[in-house]
């Protein structure tokens, strides 16, 4: 009995630690695999915020990317719009050839805001990739005039005019990028940095019918054609219409609303003939992290999902940042607000000011180097005060403050749209072609509101519609010595209400 308790007890013993043993596997089986799902978790949780991280930084490149490419891109689905018929009628004309305005646009044009009725446009699209076109230019006879000429990032590159070149005959060759060769005699090189060229020539003009058939006799002289038919009868071919080009919306709408695998398949496509300059170098290593490298094609689809879902969120935020700029280019010294007139002295060269390049792309496309003309813009008094015609205004210029241009200046009345204003005189403009009377002190007063001053001031009246208004200056080769708006020595007077 003493043995069989005791191989009880062992067995008891044995029975005990196979438990125990049991528990201790099924305990580390339970560690192991909490372990497991911890690691696996842990390794979710970073590939998340890896993943979160590679989106974060593709929307911060991507945006930059956006700001950046805004302007080759706008002035791409520019061309492609305006060029868009098999020959030249209005405001539209196939590549190579020259839309010639005859006459100023009434308040019934609505094709492109802030028309001028102070010069008129004989403007060209070129593709400069293939061979040089050669540009004449007539003798203007001492008349103002300014042809610059825009690569395709709106850059003025070059910019022939009274102010620059004379008034003489003049002759250029616009080559592209890495051309080389010889020239006719007596004509210029102007080399483009891309094979996009916008040449967007003006010539000032009165509006009389006397003026119209001069200027129109000038434009008939400005002709472009190939190096290759330069000296030889030449017909230029009819243009191609494609009908899948939206032709009615306008530029910035179709912009703004393309998703970011088309805008930046487009821009990169642009690339191939329109590079990047030299000190675009830093932006360009930034591109190759989303994807954009200069002379290949972009595909979305090849990145990784993180990267591509990045690049997808970036035009809203691009969008707002370059509008953004309007106010915040203020503070950072690119953009001035003086006395309710927003303007800018930093246009037509932008070098890596690549927000503002964006802002005047989105605002005034074509802008002209500061030299050449400057666009003062107010939509009110104040900062939080609009006009309104249902209010009289006065701006006044003391003795000897005219506005200093040495080609032309103008104020424009616009409606809330940016275009002109029906009214009784069929008057847009007040500017120097105008008989102002001067005060007894010598200042001039110009009064804006919607109904008559009285005939005793209609002479220096501008009409205001009924409701909202924006007024703006265009001063043609503002003077650069003092007074002038380049250096800030002449201050644009106040738009004040008339007592």
């Amino acid at each position: 009995m003493k043995l069989s308790g005791k191989l009880a007890a062992v067995g008891a013993a044995a029975v005990l630690v196979a438990l125990l043993a049991s528990c201790g596997k099924e305990e580390q089986a339970r560690v192991e695999k909490a372990a497991a799902e911890a690691k696996a978790a842990a390794e979710t949780a970073a590939r998340a915020a890896a993943g979160a991280a590679k989106e974060a930084e593709a929307l911060a490149v991507a945006t930059e990317a956006y700001v950046y490419a805004y302007p080759l891109v706008t002035m791409e689905m520019t061309r492609r719009i305006m060029t868009n018929v098999a020959a030249p009628a209005g405001t539209r004309a196939p590549m190579g050839q020259f839309v010639r305005a005859r006459s100023y646009p009434d308040a019934s044009f609505t094709d492109v805001t802030a028309p001028n009725a102070d010069t008129l446009y004989t403007t060209t699209w070129l593709d400069v990739s293939k061979e040089p076109w050669v540009l004449t230019i007539p003798d203007m006879k001492g008349r103002f005039f300014l042809f610059p000429m825009l690569d395709g990032w709106t850059n003025v590159f070059q910019d022939p005019g009274k102010r620059t070149t004379g008034t003489k005959a003049q002759k250029y060759a616009i080559t592209g990028p890495g051309w080389s060769g010889t020239l006719p005699a007596g004509v210029v090189e102007y080399k483009s940095p891309t094979a996009m060229v916008w040449i967007l020539g003006r010539i000032y003009c009165t509006g009389t019918p006397e003026d119209y058939k001069a200027v129109h006799a000038l434009q008939d002289q400005v002709t472009v054609v190939p190096l290759s038919a330069y000296g030889k009868p030449y017909t230029p071919p009819p243009g191609t219409v494609d009908t899948a080009i939206d032709m009615k919306t306008a530029v910035r709408e179709q912009v703004n609303a393309m998703d970011a695998a088309a805008y930046f398949r487009l821009f990169a496509g642009l690339l191939k003939s329109n590079p990047p300059s030299a000190e675009d170098a830093p932006m360009v290593a930034k591109l190759a992290k989303i994807g954009v490298v200069p002379g290949q094609d972009f595909d979305a689809a090849k990145l990784e999902p993180a990267v591509a879902k990045g690049i997808s969120l970036a035009p809203k935020p691009a969008q707002e940042l370059i509008m953004g700029w309007m106010k915040a280019g203020i503070a950072a010294g690119d953009m001035k607000l003086e006395n309710g007139w927003l303007f800018t002295t930093k246009t037509g060269l932008y070098g890596t000011g690549y927000l503002q390049r964006a802002l005047i792309t989105a605002i005034g496309l074509g802008a002209n180097r500061p030299q050449d003309a400057v666009y003062p813009t107010s939509e009110g008094p104040g900062a939080l005060a609009k006009y309104s015609g249902e209010k009289k205004y006065v701006m006044r210029f003391e003795k000897g403050h005219m506005p200093p241009a040495s080609g032309f200046w103008s104020l424009t009345m616009y409606n809330a749209g940016y275009f002109f204003v029906d009214n009784p005189l069929n008057r847009y403009t007040l500017s120097q072609r105008n008989k102002l009377k001067a005060n007894p002190d010598g200042s001039v007063d110009l009064y804006i509101q919607h109904e008559s001053p009285g005939k005793d001031r209609e002479s220096n009246w501008l009409p205001a519609p009924k409701d909202r208004f924006v007024l703006m200056v265009r001063l043609y080769w503002p003077k650069e010595t003092p007074p002038s708006i380049l250096d800030g020595s002449w201050k644009i007077p106040e738009v004040k209400e008339a007592p």
